[in-house]
């Protein structure tokens, strides 16, 4: 092969064959290979089969040659990102890259400036706000770029790449109302689409090459909205096009979601994509029929799951600091900035808005402190009415009281399904599950006969178990009702048994409920319990705190 490497490259036979090489091949023979194919690798990066290649040297490349490569891109990042293939060899490199190389890469698309002198490229800049500040640019001139830029990204397709998310977020940070609807429209056609299957990173099983014109029409089924919701970038650009796009564009997002739910649901960003969806589309029935019947065959398997609990969780007790974190929900206040200033000033009901950038810091101080706010989105229906049509119109919740009771035993002693079980218990927020109090007197009596079989080797008991104490704990003090049947079938003449230990925390709860039936229900026994020393009452304040 020494000394025809190139030729072996822009080969679609052989290509692979020297792409297997690389991988396998000597760093020293490596070196070699990178050094005689540098000043071609543009002009590789364009080709269906060499881009791989490509893309293997870029992987296995040092941080030397790396840097050259970023270096040879200069001048050329917008016209690759314009090209169906070479769009992918320039985000596998953004990917890999340092903050400082992604931001060289990312601002040759802001003015023609940062494209022509490469010094301005190299700068410490940590945003398109920060580099017009910095460089002293114009905001409209760099408005009128951008939007040129990412309407051919656009008009070819090629949006399924991060350094392309993350551009178009930074273009909504100074684009006027119209072009960035303009952008949000030309988004979701694309999104709701499946992604070309030139751009995967396996070779095709045909041992011909296809025509090119037959290759650029074959995609995935697989939409492309379900493939970016890997990245918290791609989330934020889904969230934006359900949040601003038309009731006729919700529906076609959520109609190409149909099939590809619980792949969303177990992610860590689509859980959020899919908590968007249910906490703003108004078209219920629709909402039902694609996402919530899909979740209710998957029960068991969602509420043990870290990411597939949360859509559950979020009907239940919406925007709960508890069960998301303060990035979470900052992305799920995601907002364009010139599509939502009206929209938040003028709405009636944007009473505690929180801003994306103030939200962590709200979140830091106080962890509950989103508790009582509202995180405002573009939708009609009242929110109550909308959880209330999707968890009991729907039967979810009448299948999630029945899944938990099956499964009681182990959501209590699970750090993650004790969540879930401890919501449907206190009957949701607002008490949304108002219309099925037997079912939850059932699920209370579940927990309470769980909690009241006898000590064993082979299981933990509910009373002992690190998690199960601790829910259980946090059940008896916010919901009377159930702390009532749980004293009677499993405390009541048994406390100086469970007077000790994690089991303690549950039996002082009564003595912390704020409801005075219960507080009265076991005061006669616990009291003097609690005089001889033997249960420790912790201090309010140290409970609040």
């Amino acid at each position: 092969m020494d000394g025809k490497y190139l030729d072996i490259a822009t080969s679609h036979v052989t290509a692979r064959v020297l792409q297997t090489c690389v991988k396998w091949c000597s760093e020293s023979e490596r070196d070699a290979i990178f050094d005689v194919l540098q000043p071609h690798l543009l002009t590789l990066s364009c080709k269906k089969y060499a881009v791989f290649l490509v893309k293997k040297l870029i992987e296995l490349a040092s941080k030397k040659q790396f840097a050259s490569f970023i270096s040879s891109l200069h001048g050329r990042v917008a016209n690759l990102l314009h090209h169906t293939i070479g769009a992918a060899v320039v985000d596998y490199a953004f990917q890999r890259g340092t903050q400082r190389q992604k931001r060289q890469l990312l601002v040759e698309l802001y003015s023609p400036e940062l494209q022509l002198f490469k010094d301005l490229t190299v700068q410490s800049s940590s945003c398109l706000i920060d580099t017009i500040s910095k460089l002293g640019l114009q905001i409209s001139s760099v408005l009128l770029h951008m939007t040129i830029v990412i309407d051919k990204i656009l008009e070819k397709g090629t949006v399924e790449y991060l350094i392309v998310h993350t551009a178009i977020l930074e273009y909504f940070t100074i684009a006027d109302k119209t072009s960035a609807s303009d952008a949000i429209c030309q988004l979701i056609p694309l999104l709701t689409q499946g992604a070309l299957i030139i751009d995967g990173d396996e070779p095709t099983n045909a041992p011909e090459l296809p025509k090119k014109a037959k290759a650029k029409k074959k995609r995935s089924k697989e939409p492309l909205i379900v493939r970016i919701m890997q990245t918290r970038e791609g989330l934020k650009l889904g969230i934006s096009c359900v949040k601003y796009g038309s009731a006729k564009d919700r529906k076609k997002i959520i109609k190409s979601l149909k099939g590809h739910i619980m792949k969303l649901a177990l992610s860590d960003f689509g859980c959020l994509f899919l908590i968007c969806i249910i906490s703003i589309v108004d078209d219920t029935k629709l909402v039902n029929k694609i996402v919530i019947q899909e979740l209710v065959k998957h029960l068991k398997q969602l509420i043990f799951d870290k990411n597939g609990r949360r859509p559950l969780l979020q009907l239940l007790h919406p925007f709960c600091s508890r069960y998301l974190s303060p990035n979470d929900l900052a992305c799920l206040n995601y907002n364009v900035p010139s599509l939502s200033s009206t929209e938040v000033e003028t709405s009636e009901s944007a009473i505690g808005v929180i801003t994306e950038n103030k939200l962590d810091d709200v979140t830091a101080q106080d962890p509950n402190g989103l508790e009582g706010k509202q995180i405002v989105f573009e939708s009609k229906k009242d929110p109550l009415q909308r959880r209330h049509e999707l968890l009991i119109k729907s039967e979810l919740a009448e299948a999630l009281v029945q899944s938990c009771i099956e499964n009681v035993g182990e959501l209590l002693r699970t750090n993650f399904g004790k969540e879930v079980l401890y919501e449907m218990a206190v009957g949701g927020k607002d008490n949304v599950l108002d219309g099925l109090t037997d079912r939850i007197h059932m699920l209370h009596d579940a927990i309470a006969s769980d909690a009241a079989q006898p000590k064993t080797e082979d299981t933990e008991h509910a009373f002992e178990n690190f998690f199960s104490s601790r829910v259980i704990r946090r059940m008896v003090i916010d919901c009377p009702a159930f702390a009532v049947t749980l004293w009677r079938k499993a405390l009541q003449g048994k406390c100086k048994i469970w007077a000790e230990g994690h089991s303690s925390k549950v039996v002082a709860s009564f003595l912390e409920s704020p409801s005075t039936e219960v507080k009265d229900l076991a005061k006669p026994e616990l009291q003097p319990l609690v005089d001889a020393g033997i249960l420790k009452v912790p201090d309010p304040k140290v409970v609040q705190k």
